[in-house]
């Protein structure tokens, strides 16, 4: 088994920053990348991020490139998201997922998810 937890979550204004970090524990050796994607109510979960903690390939959703980084460390299975210029269009919650497979296969179903953590940006 795996277990996420997620931080870093919070209220602030549009144009300022936030981190969020997942701490990874259980059997982490079976896992190959890590992302996060957020969801507000009434619409679908979507994909955000995703790295691949061995060869650090990313990948973004077009409305978060070039904002937000997310970075990761190989030796925890860590996962963090730099966001940067935050608009209120980004207040959802947000999950961070690992998978044992690639980030392809996590950007359609997660092995493993976190409990989530609110993030609202205010204008």
């Amino acid at each position: 088994q795996v277990q996420l937890v997620e931080s870093g979550g919070g209220s602030v204004q549009a144009g300022d920053s936030l981190r969020l970090s997942c701490s990874v524990s259980g059997r982490t050796w079976s896992l190959f990348a890590g992302g996060w994607f957020r969801e507000v109510p009434g619409k679908e979960r979507e994909f955000v991020a995703a790295i691949s903690w061995l060869g650090g390939t990313t990948e973004y959703a077009d409305s978060v490139e070039g904002r937000f980084t997310i970075s990761g460390e190989n030796a925890k299975k860590s996962v963090y998201l730099q966001m940067t210029d935050l608009k209120p269009e980004d207040s959802a919650v947000y999950y961070c997922a690992v998978e044992a497979g690639n980030i392809a296969a996590l950007k359609i179903a997660p092995d493993y998810w976190g409990q989530g953590t609110q993030v609202t940006v205010s204008s």
